[in-house]
């Protein structure tokens, strides 16, 4: 976007016609100046464009004004000090004038490297503004670029925090509106620490699925949340029980840890059928399935009866929330007069259990089967 200033032209004018005897030898060095441009006739040739472009092209200005700037100025005169001052001067507010127009292009260039450099000048300067935010964390989270993703989670974490606290943008553009922005935000968030901080990335997934957005109905969210599940909780706890309980006759307190990684993944059931329900052509789907298929079994005694009608269902029921540790084992339901009831779609399988009913005795952790990771993750945010 151009724009002419014409505070900082008055400056430039008022400065220019205090020194006439550099401006009078216009362009008299032109010639020596494509040989040497710090010589005084280049310099005071130079100058002059600079003068006819302040009121005139001033991006043009900007750059030859640089080029001024650059030249040694050792054993200057106090008007040559001057006129290096006014320029640099110049040169500061034009460029803080148009770095928020540089980041806009940049982006729309898809330059991530120099538009987060510009970023981080351009916050610099307006540490409120909501609109850079925003748009370098959709970018950042559209690529996935690693290089980028702390300042991308940085800046989706300041955005939404600018937001909750009655900030808005003159436009919502490139989200829908406000929910949607809220939701690829949190996604933005959540995507990225998938892997790398799994347990900081769940709430910000669930968070994500819970505005009316395009969000809700992207497999990914729910896939990032199954995966963030099992690197996270699921990691953690399984390797408690191991160390804790491996090899030990069951106890109690060994029920109880088992409930809680039950818990766990169950959780990873219900975001995968959600991925698989959504997934309509996603070449990820048959993984997803596989992943959705090993779980569901390992939770309902190797079989996985009534896991098609459980995804059928799936996106009717509310994603459930982050499990609260149990402290005490559940009340076993009633045992039905005849027949087994299914499990209500989403709804937290029963614990597994043996032929004769009880508790499985582990011998050394609860394993699962092992779990097909989706070959691909690309980020959808920007759908």
């Amino acid at each position: 976007m151009k724009k002419t200033f014409g505070f900082l032209s008055v400056c430039a004018t008022l400065a220019l016609l205090s020194l006439p005897v550099l401006a009078s030898k216009a362009y008299t060095g032109v010639g020596q100046a494509a040989q040497d441009s710090c010589t005084a006739d280049a310099k005071a040739a130079l100058y002059a464009e600079i003068y006819k472009e302040l009121k005139g092209d001033q991006a043009k200005a900007n750059e030859l004004a640089k080029k001024y700037v650059a030249c040694p100025i050792e054993g200057a005169d106090d008007a040559e000090q001057k006129r290096v001052e006014f320029l640099k001067g110049f040169v500061a507010k034009y460029e803080k004038a148009h770095r928020k127009d540089q980041l806009a292009e940049l982006i729309a260039k898809k330059d991530l490297p120099a538009a987060f450099e510009v970023g981080k000048q351009v916050f610099a300067d307006d540490p409120t503004y909501l609109k850079g935010y925003m748009s370098l964390a959709l970018a950042g989270a559209i690529s996935q670029n690693a290089a980028v993703a702390n300042d991308t989670v940085s800046y989706a974490q300041k955005a939404i925090e600018l937001i909750e606290s009655g900030k808005a943008p003159d436009s919502w553009a490139p989200f829908d509106n406000k929910d949607d922005a809220l939701a690829k935000l949190n996604y933005a968030i959540g995507s990225l620490k998938a892997t790398s901080n799994p347990d900081e990335a769940i709430p910000h997934l669930i968070k994500a699925a819970g505005y009316n957005s395009k969000i809700k109905t992207t497999p990914l969210t729910y896939a990032y949340l199954a995966e963030a599940y099992e690197r996270g909780p699921y990691a953690k706890q399984s390797a408690d029980y191991k160390a804790k309980f491996g090899g030990q006759n069951e106890t109690a307190e060994s029920k109880l840890a088992l409930e809680n990684i039950n818990q766990i993944i169950d959780r990873e059931i219900d975001a995968y059928a959600r991925a698989v329900a959504l997934a309509g052509t996603d070449p990820n789907k048959a993984a997803w399935l596989t992943a959705l298929t090993d779980l569901y079994k390992f939770r309902h005694d190797k079989t996985d009866v009534g896991l098609d009608k459980m995804i059928a269902g799936i996106l009717t029921t509310p994603l459930p929330p982050v499990p609260t540790p149990l402290t005490s084992l559940p009340t076993p339901p009633a045992t039905p007069a005849t027949g087994t009831a299914s499990p209500a779609p989403g709804s937290s399988p029963a614990p597994a259990t043996s032929s004769t009913g009880t508790q499985p005795k582990p011998s050394a952790t609860p394993v699962k089967p092992p779990t097909s990771k989706p070959r691909t993750r690309k980020a959808h945010a920007g759908h």
